[in-house]
């Protein structure tokens, strides 16, 4: 499994940026029932969960981005994605997108996403 991510960006606060990850080497059968998720770090502090969805399209988010976030994931093409919108400089980190499969976790390489004030 490769994970390859895109997007990411310098924008204004309040601004709006997409990220998509595309998961390489597995079948639609394995992707379609497999949670996927967006991470985050910013500098000088631990990687954090920003939002998970599982494989009947359930979602989660940290309390943080509820309401400006939304994850999505098109099965069919193996994707999934991250609107972000009303970002604030607080949002500035590298993005990573994340599955986990047989008790083994995959990365994706990490996207900039830089929010100017």
């Amino acid at each position: 499994v490769q994970l390859q991510a895109s997007g990411g960006g310098l924008v204004q606060a309040g601004g709006s940026l997409s990220l998509s990850c595309v998961a390489q080497r597995t079948i639609f059968s394995v992707f379609r029932v497999i949670d996927m998720a967006w991470y985050r770090q910013a500098p000088g502090k631990q990687r954090e969960l920003v939002a998970v969805i599982n494989g009947n399209g359930n979602t989660n988010y940290a309390d943080s981005v509820k309401g400006r976030f939304t994850i999505s994931r098109n099965n069919g093409k193996k994707t999934v994605s991250l609107q972000m919108n009303s970002l604030k400089p607080d949002d500035t980190a590298v993005y990573y997108c994340h599955m986990q499969r047989d008790g083994i976790p995959y990365w994706g390489q990490g996207t900039q996403v830089t929010v100017s004030s």
